[in-house]
């Protein structure tokens, strides 16, 4: 094959050439940066909280009887007892803040009392006994809080002095690079000193840069269901809906008085879901796009193979008339078209980083890995072969008696 040929003949079709050039690398610049945007979205749906989210379900009181604090904790309590009676429960807590949520409660927390010492934004998690168990919590060093280190909120808020508190993994190694967590004391409410390090438990939602995801910690409060909402923990995950069932008729008949419906209630799993619904439809959005860039380019290629070859008859028919076979044609196409695709894929690996330095820029997105380039390149050459081979039979498939009879 001499490419010195091929050049030639693209010289003299060098708008044709150029535009299909740009267009192929236009395609290859948006191609990469949404396969990348994609991978983005995919990877944050499927991202773990740390909760067996399978056995957890969720339940919200929509308006609440006005009362004592003391008699909206006994009301708490009976709301519980209730609770863990229905078949099929086998932990229920009250927790201050759910995942998947709209609101995130949040503290800074450093390592010195000092009024300007550096901090980072943790948020904070408040239950009783029950919660970790309820939310399947694994530990990764320490204990979980005892029984008679739990306080009331107002406790809390006031700085009840040397609580206890748990810190994820992602908040220890922060801290505490190398060194272990447990034992040390950090300030968020006072001074706390870490009694345990979780494994993974993650914000309600997302918010500022993505190593905060994994910040939180966990403080021995004995909440009232009005600051928060009931968690319970089902035996088996089929029973979800008829323990949901339950749970709303033990609430009802444990305080009439309040609004209790089953549009405060649902699983922490279709939480996720609508949670990350915008995700998926940017990610399928995303695919939409791609693939009709693939077909517009696609397109092209077959228009402007098919234009060359119907120029072209009477050079095809000398060719076949002194011993070019119907492969050498084929080839010949086809290394003319793997020309014009790597040019196209050059300059779109010039405009993909471009586009993706402006995406970090202005949406704080990842910088694009390295793969997505080859990766985008095989895609644009796979379909330049495939769109080329079409009219690229055609031209093989030419007589040479009926080419030059066309002189």
């Amino acid at each position: 094959m001499h490419f010195r040929h091929i050049l030639s003949a693209l010289g003299r079709h060098r708008i044709a050439v150029g535009l299909l050039v740009l267009e192929i690398a236009f395609s290859c610049a948006v191609v990469c940066n949404a396969l990348f945007l994609i991978g983005d979205r995919l990877e944050r749906m499927q991202r773990p909280s740390g909760v067996d989210e399978a056995h957890v379900v969720e339940l919200f009181i929509g308006s609440v009887t006005p009362g004592s604090a003391d008699a909206v904790m006994a009301q708490t309590r009976t709301d519980l007892a209730a609770l863990q009676a229905i078949p099929g429960v086998a932990s229920a807590s009250v927790i201050n803040q759910t995942l998947f949520g709209n609101s995130l409660s949040s503290s800074g927390v450093s390592l010195s009392d000092a009024a300007k010492a550096p901090s980072i934004p943790v948020t904070q998690y408040m239950g009783d006994a029950r919660l970790a168990g309820t939310l399947g919590l694994k530990l990764a060093a320490g204990q979980w809080f005892k029984p008679d280190e739990f306080v009331t909120r107002e406790q809390l808020i006031s700085g009840s002095p040397g609580l206890p508190v748990i810190i994820t993994k992602a908040v220890a190694e922060h801290l505490f690079p190398g060194q272990p967590a447990v034992g040390k004391t950090i300030y968020a409410f006072g001074a706390n000193r870490v009694v345990g390090v979780l494994d993974r438990l993650v914000q309600p939602r997302d918010s500022g840069p993505a190593a905060y995801y994994g910040y939180a910690m966990m403080f021995p409060v004995n909440l009232p269901y009005t600051e928060g909402a009931y968690v319970i923990r089902v035996k088996d995950a089929s029973q979800r809906e008829a323990v949901i069932q339950g749970a709303l008729r033990a609430l009802k008949a444990s305080g009439p008085m309040r609004l209790i419906t089953p549009k405060y209630a649902f699983t922490l799993e279709s939480q996720r879901d609508k949670y990350y619904r915008n995700d998926r439809a940017m990610a399928w959005l995303l695919v939409g796009v791609c693939l009709l860039l693939l077909v517009v380019t696609a397109v092209g290629i077959v228009g402007l193979t098919s234009f060359w070859v119907a120029q072209r008859r009477r050079q095809i028919g000398i060719r076949r008339a002194i011993g070019a076979t119907r492969g050498d044609i084929l080839r010949y196409f086809q290394a003319e078209n793997f020309l014009i695709a790597t040019l196209g894929i050059v300059l779109g690996m010039v405009l993909t980083y471009g586009i993706n330095l402006l995406l970090m820029r202005h949406y704080e997105l990842g910088r694009l890995p390295g793969y997505y380039l080859p990766l985008g390149a095989l895609v644009l050459w796979v379909l330049g072969q495939l769109a080329v081979l079409g009219p690229a039979l055609r031209a093989a498939a030419v007589p040479p008696v009926v080419a030059t009879r066309s002189v």
